[in-house]
């Protein structure tokens, strides 16, 4: 494919990607909503469920890039909403630790199941190449992003990269 072609398929990808974003915070947006959570508030309940337990409060501003103050009043909404308590660490009982509470997270998860019930369909027609490409690429972005991220908060946007 010459110039032109990969010039009109990269053109394509931006677009594509753009309503992509959009798709998903609109749709992020409206599940916070669902949930009477902040679209923030929202994506760090996901991430904790994605850790292998109680976190930090400094743990949750390193996934969420929020200072520890906002990270700290994140964990406030969520325990007033009550997706997390707060429980002192085991081995150190100095250190306070955010543990998701169960029955809301399988409460979040049956939620997620039903709105994601057709998810796995989008990519029946695909073979493991074509999912290994779409993994890959999540993954280059999610990387990405968090790059550009940490490029915006540190005011570095002029900064060519």
């Amino acid at each position: 494919m010459g110039g032109n072609g990969r010039e009109r398929l990269t053109a394509d990808l931006s677009v594509e990607s753009r309503r992509y974003m959009a798709s998903y915070a609109l749709f992020n947006q409206a599940v916070a909503d669902h949930l009477k959570l902040h679209p923030t508030d929202l994506q760090c309940l996901n991430l904790l469920s994605l850790e292998e337990g109680p976190v930090t409060t400094g743990r949750i501003a390193e996934l969420t890039g929020l200072t520890t103050g906002s990270a700290t009043r994140l964990v406030d909404r969520l325990e007033r909403a009550g997706y997390v308590v707060r429980e002192r660490d085991a081995a150190d009982r100095r250190r306070v630790l955010v543990a998701t509470v169960p029955e809301k997270l399988a409460e979040f998860g049956r939620m997620w199941d039903r709105l994601g019930a057709g998810w796995y369909t989008l990519f029946e027609g695909l073979d493991d190449a074509e999912l290994v490409l779409i993994i890959g690429h999540m993954r280059r972005t999610v990387e990405f992003t968090g790059k550009q991220i940490a490029r915006l908060r540190s005011g570095a946007l002029d900064t060519p990269r």
